[in-house]
């Protein structure tokens, strides 16, 4: 006679078949760990299940995240002339005149805002 090995159920949680053994930490606020929180007991999940679902099901909108290589070109400029001005502000300011030199490099900042202005709207038209 064959004898069948009869497995004894050693009892215990039973194995599953997809394991998460993967750990992940996240920085955050005490103010948005709450929010987190709370917002998994709302639907009565862990905050692990919480953000594990919103994680992987959740789209996000990219194109507030990078802005475009023209716009970071616009904003460079527009940096470059603010400093420009409040120089000649600073110098308006303590009552001295400005040179003739001082003079023609306002005229030609005032001719390169009026250009990234047109620039600025065909880019965004």
């Amino acid at each position: 006679m064959e004898e069948k090995e009869i497995k004894k159920n050693r009892g215990g949680r039973p194995k599953k078949a997809v394991k998460r053994d993967q750990l992940m930490a996240i920085k955050c606020t005490l103010y948005e760990r709450k929010i987190i929180e709370a917002k998994a007991k709302k639907l009565n999940l862990s905050v692990s299940e919480y953000l594990r679902e919103i994680g992987l099901t959740s789209e996000i909108d990219y194109r507030n995240k990078a802005l475009p290589k023209e716009i970071l070109s616009f904003t460079g400029v527009l940096n470059h002339m603010a400093a420009n001005l409040n120089q000649i502000a600073k110098k308006r300011n303590s009552n001295d005149e400005l040179s003739p030199l001082e003079r023609a490099e306002l005229k030609v900042q005032s001719g390169q805002v009026k250009d990234l202005a047109v620039q600025i709207k065909n880019f965004m038209s």
